[in-house]
């Protein structure tokens, strides 16, 4: 089987006019597009760019870029040197450069302009990066200008063997629970990933992917890969917001589209509020909606069916660990067991076990083990990390869940975000997903803080709607009427629910924050 950049070659080959990628900032009213045949050429060009300054196989050449049609063909460039692309998260300061960067071991790194000012306070600890190479033309004196760089260079591809087994990324997890953990994939990983997707999905030509989650993370851009396969074409759109989503399928005639839930709650919000009508835009191109990267709440999916009937639906679950999205997943036929994350996804297995490793029966709550093509080949330079994690070939995701007695999956919450009230067991989710029912409700996050004689208590986070009103003594109430009577949380504090670049509740920032009330 081919790896992923001899997917772009083959795509170059058969349908070199079509169509690859679209770009779009409508803010600027910005609109590029690139065909297949000037894909795969201008990776080629990046690639013997590389080779040309000393990158060889087995290095690693850090790609710190926003959204782009640059940042795919950078990503193409770096693989097919038999390098390794390490893609930085662009909410990463300076000090998180200097961390990876002395993990990486990188000596090469691709950038855009907005990341100078924090390369430059990095760059005396940068010891070890002899190139960096600026995508725009307002570079620093000391970065080489993209363009330049690759000019003149041929777009014949490099002839080095790229095998299964090799090493291709090293992705930083998103450090939301401390400092990021740098894990290993290889050409099998990354191709398992498009072959799970495409069979969920059955991408073909015809479908035109709208791509919005940051490349860095492993999450839309792995789903993509199902289209790559097929020579489906993307379209990034690099500003989010409700109306820009409508307006791009409506124009670009998308056909699937990959959400974070606040973006979903968002477009629902709009509607519902009468700042956009649902009239003004053709969406009959639209045919799948899925969703994932954090716990989906079933009253969201529920009035997403309300106001998009006839519209496919998906749930997906996956960890950067297991190649991103597709190890579970629900299934467009499963709507009737909207909740579940799903089951088994192709090419994997699933199970839950408890502390000792013992696999659970049903309806049983522990943690969920999977197996498959996508899982990691390690957590890079750090063995006992990876000995906690990997068991003969399980990957131990860290995350709580039960199966029920039809065999599907429900995400009941991380292990590590467990409360444990009076020597009573609270998990976050279940009481997330009961406020996120009220009406009043925009957002939600739950936490332990510490309490003298309990331990700690629940506490709930919540966002209120615009214009709406809702009092701690309220949401208290509306808990009490569905939650057992240990799962309501003791207090509710009113604010802003902080979530990283893929949508996750941001919840060490708010324990920080509110633990010493």
């Amino acid at each position: 089987m081919i790896t992923i950049p001899e997917m772009l070659a083959r795509n170059a080959r058969l349908y070199a006019d079509d169509c690859a990628l679209v770009e779009l900032k409508p803010s600027k009213k910005f609109r590029r597009e690139i065909t297949w045949k000037e894909f795969d050429s201008e990776a080629n060009r990046v690639a013997n760019s590389l080779l040309s300054c000393g990158v060889k196989k087995g290095d690693r050449v850090i790609h710190w870029m926003m959204n782009s049609i640059d940042w795919l063909i950078a990503y193409f460039g770096i693989l097919r040197t038999g390098a390794w692309v390490v893609p930085l998260n662009f909410r990463f300061n300076s000090s998180d450069l200097i961390y990876c960067a002395d993990i990486s071991e990188a000596r090469t790194a691709i950038v855009g302009e907005e990341f100078f000012e924090r390369i430059n306070e990095a760059r005396p600890h940068l010891k070890k990066i002899k190139k960096f190479i600026a995508v725009p033309d307002n570079a620093p004196g000391y970065m080489d200008n993209y363009r330049d760089f690759i000019a003149g260079m041929g777009d014949q591809a490099p002839k080095i063997e790229l095998r299964d087994d090799e090493g291709c990324s090293l992705y930083f997890t998103s450090g939301t629970t401390g400092k990021p953990k740098p894990i290993l994939l290889t050409h099998s990983n990354i191709k398992s990933a498009a072959i799970t997707e495409w069979a969920h999905h059955r991408q073909t030509r015809d479908d035109n992917f709208i791509l919005i989650p940051p490349l860095y993370h492993t999450g839309s851009k792995m789903h993509w890969f199902g289209s790559l396969i097929v020579g489906g074409k993307a379209t990034l759109l690099n500003e989010v917001g409700p109306r820009n989503i409508l307006e791009t399928v409506d124009r670009e005639k998308g056909t699937i589209v990959w959400l974070l839930v606040p973006w979903a709650h968002d477009i629902l919000v709009a509607l519902e509020k009468g700042e956009l009508n649902r009239k003004d835009y053709n969406l009959d191109s639209w045919r799948l909606m899925h969703i994932g990267a954090q716990p989906v709440p079933p009253s969201l999916i529920r009035q997403w069916k309300q106001v998009f009937p006839n519209m496919q639906y998906d749930t997906n679950y996956g960890l950067t660990e297991s190649t991103g999205p597709g190890c579970v997943h629900l299934g467009i036929e499963n709507l009737h067991k909207a909740g579940a994350i799903g089951k088994a996804g192709f090419n994997w297995e699933t199970k839950i076990i408890d502390d000792k490793g013992h696999t659970l029966g049903k309806n049983q709550v522990g943690e969920l083990a999977v197996r498959g093509d996508g899982v990691m080949k390690e957590y890079y330079k750090n063995p006992e990390k990876t000995a906690e994690c990997l068991k003969d070939g399980w990957l131990l995701t860290g995350d709580m869940a039960t199966m029920d007695d039809d065999g599907f999956i429900f995400l009941v919450d991380r292990k590590k975000d467990l409360i444990i009230t009076g020597g009573e067991n609270i998990f976050p989710v279940e009481v997330e997903d009961c406020l996120h029912n009220h009406k009043c409700v925009n957002d939600v996050a739950v936490i332990g803080i510490p309490d003298e004689r309990l331990g700690e208590i629940a506490v709930a986070i919540i966002d209120i709607k615009p214009g709406d009103h809702l009092t701690e003594e309220e949401a208290i109430e509306f808990c009490k009427t569905h939650l057992a009577r240990h799962k309501v949380p003791r207090k509710v504090i009113f604010d802003k629910v902080p979530r990283n670049p893929t949508g996750k509740i941001e919840k060490p920032k708010l324990r920080a924050k509110y633990s010493c009330r």
